[in-house]
């Protein structure tokens, strides 16, 4: 190596140390020590490019910017796992969340924010042993909140779609679908009487005495879809809880956990998180397949913003053996409130032409989604009717 070379990596390095500020005198950075970079300045510069340093230091809310579960997970790309938690410590200073959790009356004053419980998963590894408790009560507080929004919803279209998904030609008289039955027989209509002949009847499904669904939920545990996974935990919980619904949820990075046997808590479930790292769709598409007992009955829903960091190839041959099978494939590009996502458009797309529609997702719109999966309806022209696609742009 020339002197020349030894000179320029020794001033890349003093750039580092000393920040942009000597940015003049060293010179700029470029590729992964630029991104390095940026992950620093973000927790140890005040204006650093999305700085996670409080603007309110006595409310300790500095920490609800959605880019700070993204950062905290993201910086597990750069840094050995030694440097990662020293990072993790002094981000649960600057961000006050140690002081809110030491403080009852901090606490008191939290509202529900699931970007603040996305941020005490990221720093749940390095939360101190006598504020996990704490923390978990925050969790608590805020997931409590969320269920009561969102599962009467849940389970409302969840469990109207169940019933009416198993037609009987032959119904008991409680069992006949007034409606559909009155529209089928309208060709006999007789005027004299003012009256339809119901030469065929259609009925609700009897109760089954097994699962008529199965449903399985596959989160990318990535920075970035830290709110999806608050979300995909609270719903997974509320389909677990309905017996016609056999329910499996499994998060991934480039190791996959599952966490259906934690599913009657959707706390559990948070806590057994690790948001960041890196992502390997393939392996846990995988593992979720080698789950599915009965295709035709299975509906996999994978949320994720595809950028794979497995073999894409074997990823998009599970895809057409899935979908082959009968399994209806949906991904989730995102599963909240934020608006448009940044994903693979072109993992998208591949996708897409396979027959799994991709696309973003509010929680609002999640229980039709299920709805319409369960009754099998063309779930690309529902996305379409519901205005979905338009959420689903590249940034």
């Amino acid at each position: 190596m020339s002197a020349s070379s030894n000179d320029d990596d020794r001033l890349r390095r003093w750039r580092m140390v000393l920040g942009g500020e000597a940015e003049q005198s060293c010179g700029s950075l470029t590729g992964a020590m630029a991104e390095m970079d940026q992950g620093l300045a973000a927790l140890y510069e005040a204006q650093g490019p999305g700085g996670l340093q409080s603007r309110d230091r006595r409310g300790g809310r500095g920490g609800s910017a959605p880019s700070v579960a993204r950062w905290l997970g993201d910086i597990r790309k750069y840094f050995p796992s030694s440097v990662v938690q020293v990072m993790q410590r002094d981000a649960l200073e600057r961000l006050n969340m140690r002081d809110m959790l030491l403080q009852p009356e901090m606490l008191e004053r939290v509202q529900p924010d699931v970007h603040l419980v996305a941020n005490l998963m990221a720093l749940s590894r390095v939360i101190p042993e006598g504020t996990k408790e704490t923390a978990r009560m925050v969790v608590r507080r805020v997931v409590d909140d969320l269920m009561k929004r969102l599962e009467d919803p849940m389970r409302s279209a969840v469990s109207g779609a169940l019933d009416r998904s198993q037609r009987n030609r032959r119904p008991r008289h409680a069992e006949i679908d007034w409606q559909r039955t009155i529209r089928a027989n309208l060709k006999h209509w007789q005027p004299d009487y003012q009256t339809v002949v119901p030469e065929t009847l259609i009925g609700y499904g009897r109760k089954a005495r097994k699962p008529q669904r199965e449903v399985v939920l596959c989160i990318d545990q990535s920075g970035s879809m830290a709110n999806s996974v608050v979300y995909a935990s609270i719903f997974g919980a509320v389909l677990a809880s309905l017996p016609a619904v056999a329910t499996k949820l499994v998060v991934f990075d480039t190791a996959v956990v599952d966490l259906t046997e934690q599913l009657h808590d959707p706390v559990d479930v948070l806590f057994g998180v690790q948001l960041g790292g890196g992502t390997d769709i393939n392996g846990a598409v995988g593992y979720c397949q080698s789950l599915i007992r009965e295709p035709r009955n299975t509906i996999f829903v994978l949320i994720s913003d595809l950028y794979e960091g497995g073999v894409e190839a074997n990823l998009l041959r599970r895809a057409i053996e899935l979908v082959d099978s009968g399994v209806q494939f949906i991904t989730l590009l995102a599963l909240s409130d934020e608006g448009a996502p940044a994903y693979d458009h072109a993992l998208a797309a591949k996708l897409a032409a396979l027959g799994v529609p991709s696309f973003a997702c509010t929680p609002d719109a999640f229980p039709g989604l299920m709805a319409a999966a369960i009754r099998r309806d063309d779930i690309s022209a529902w996305v379409a009717a519901q205005g979905l696609v338009t959420r689903a742009k590249v940034r």
